[in-house]
């Protein structure tokens, strides 16, 4: 069996969702109270929404520590790689669910529009703007190459985005007593978190399914691997991704010759180095075979 990996990615810091958490609790309790007092269900969807981030953002950074410093053991082989995965899934899971109850609760308004106190909606909304803007500043730059901090930043933006929408809801109650708007953009806020959040709940949901990655077609892979002349053969083909940046392939290779164990690593190596070059594959685990009676399918049936 050959037997490669290679890594190249960013270490993560924590400090800066830490920041992102703190200033989500206290954006989170002043809405709250806020949205209360002045009857808003704009801006307590935007605080229900502000809520569920500091829940995401938690899980996003405990999965940050875990992934940083458990180290594989004996009992846990891959360590705790998948960790920001797994929250990269349940932070687009819970923004969806809180998505479709917000957007329940704006139609239900919608029959039954209120007076709402403007004058706090505005201010509360500025509020939100300023802190959620800093913070998605703060991961903008993490959130390019890890899903899970890619998360955690949609959830971010998209909080921003809700409050740059109630200011404008609430100063249209204010100088016009349009009240009915609050539903309207409650509404609409609900379907921007599902379009944002849809595609990491399927991105996250193929990893942890282990799928082959998007960009990534195995019989590509197979004419590749069977352009070296001593290939007679790629079959049982597996391919998967561990998280963001680890993409895994077993494989059986069958030989045209009886080749030495030396031989077989020289030509492994070619290999590996060509599936890094041309698919980003950097994890590689072969199993030679000559004359082996066995079915030489590309993806063996179990």
């Amino acid at each position: 069996m050959s037997h490669n990996h290679s890594h190249s990615h960013t270490t993560l810091s924590g400090t800066n969702l830490l920041l992102s958490i703190v200033l989500n609790i206290l954006i989170t309790t002043a809405q709250v109270i806020g949205g209360f007092i002045s009857g808003s269900l704009a801006l307590i969807s935007d605080a229900v929404h502000n809520f569920s981030d500091v829940i995401s953002l938690i899980i996003s950074y405990i999965a940050n520590i875990l992934t940083r410093k458990k180290k594989q053991t004996k009992q846990y082989t891959f360590g705790y790689k998948r960790a920001e995965i797994i929250a990269a899934f349940i932070n687009a899971a819970t923004l969806i669910v809180v998505a479709i109850f917000l957007g329940i609760e704006a139609v239900k308004r919608f029959s039954a529009p209120i007076e709402i106190e403007s004058n706090l909606v505005i201010w509360l909304a500025i509020l939100g703007i300023a802190a959620n803007g800093f913070s998605v500043l703060l991961l903008k730059k993490d959130a390019q190459s890890n899903l899970n901090m890619r998360s955690a930043y949609i959830h971010l933006l998209s909080d921003m985005l809700t409050s740059v929408a109630v200011l404008i809801g609430g100063l249209l109650m204010k100088y016009y007593q349009i009240y009915w708007v609050d539903g309207l953009l409650t509404l609409i806020i609900s379907v921007y978190l599902i379009y944002l959040s849809w595609d990491i709940l399927i991105s996250s949901v193929k990893i942890l399914m282990l799928f082959a990655p998007k960009h990534i077609m195995i019989d590509n892979v197979a004419t590749e691997v069977l352009k070296i002349n001593e290939v007679k053969n790629i079959h049982h083909v597996h391919i998967w991704q561990l998280n963001d940046h680890d993409i895994h392939i077993e494989a059986h290779i069958e030989f045209m010759n009886d080749i030495k164990l030396s031989e077989f690593d020289i030509i492994c190596e070619t290999i590996e180095t060509m599936l890094l070059e041309k698919f980003h594959i950097n994890h590689c685990n072969f199993q030679p075979e000559f004359k082996r009676d066995d079915l030489k399918e590309l993806i063996k049936q179990d």
